[in-house]
């Protein structure tokens, strides 16, 4: 039965890969908005990126976007990732980024 559910994802991203969506085979995700938000007081960047079903081909989506110090950066770009596709995110150093995303789960 087909099913369609919105939900959300938090995180607290660092400078080790850190997977926002771990994607299942047979559901498909239309990310609605992603906040990232820097709360150690220093400024950060963020690299946000598909890890092609979860085999290490990474395709970037956001490549060294700065993060003021307590500042926001919003991405309200929708885009889908499908089946066990992860959507991951890393900072440069070690930080403390809160990232929060909305986003449609789908399946068939």
């Amino acid at each position: 039965m087909a099913s369609e559910v919105l939900k959300v994802s938090h995180n607290v991203v660092t400078n080790s890969e850190n997977v926002l969506i771990n994607g299942v085979s047979g559901h498909t995700y239309t990310i609605l908005s992603i906040l990232a938000t820097e709360t150690a007081g220093a400024a950060e960047t963020l690299d946000l990126y598909i890890d092609d079903d979860g085999g290490g081909t990474d395709y970037e989506l956001l490549s060294d976007q700065a993060i003021g110090a307590n500042e926001t950066f919003e991405l309200t770009t929708k885009f889908v990732i499908e089946g066990e596709d992860h959507l991951c995110a890393i900072t440069a150093s070690s930080a403390a980024v809160d990232v929060v995303v909305s986003y449609l789960d789908q399946t068939l």
